[in-house]
């Protein structure tokens, strides 16, 4: 994903890495335009997936349940990776990851990933993007040392865009029929 601007009720379901934030945070912040919108280190599990206003008590079901029948998992990123427009941290296993995304695919057709423009479900961690070449060069030369980075990916986020932010809307734990509630809110997180 590359820009902040996104439509009013877009939406992105991710996995948070918080563990990667005190490494790549001030990078993100600095080279990726969505760290500044709100969206935390993470992997995209499915973007885009239903606009806001879908987003009813049976749709949120559907998602709780098809991610309790995931289980978590412990990854560990060790290399990076770059497309065109971004340079990122791989995660190992990305199987896990790919099967999360593809099981959201099949339940929710219309919300290919990526809008179905790329083949391949490719998970990562974005650490940059849009920037020159030589951006990449740098920050990967400044995370080198920090590698590798380990994280367990326990539940799923759905956020929700406002036009220019993120916010939190619901987590989904993995491998558990039970979404966490906001005290703050009163809502599903």
């Amino acid at each position: 994903m590359t820009g902040s601007r996104r439509p009013r009720g877009q939406t992105i379901v991710l996995a948070k890495v918080p563990e990667a934030d005190p490494v790549v945070g001030p990078h993100r912040l600095r080279h990726d335009a969505p760290a500044a919108a709100g969206l935390p280190a993470h992997i995209t599990v499915l973007y885009p997936y239903l606009s806001a206003s879908r987003l009813t008590p049976g749709t949120l079901s559907a998602l709780r349940d098809l991610m309790a029948a995931h289980r978590p998992v412990d990854l560990t990123f060790t290399a990076f990776g770059r497309f065109p427009d971004a340079l990122w941290l791989s995660p190992v296993p990305a199987a896990p990851l790919c099967a999360l995304t593809a099981a959201i695919a099949a339940r929710w057709p219309e919300a290919p990933p990526h809008e179905g423009r790329f083949p391949d479900v490719i998970p990562h961690l974005t650490v940059a993007s849009g920037r020159p070449a030589h951006v990449y060069d740098a920050v990967e030369a400044a995370l080198a040392p920090a590698l590798p980075l380990t994280a367990r990916i326990s539940s799923v986020h759905l956020m929700v865009s406002d036009g220019a932010t993120w916010h939190d809307h619901t987590e989904f734990v993995l491998g558990s029929a039970a979404p966490r509630v906001s005290a703050r809110r009163g809502t599903p997180t």
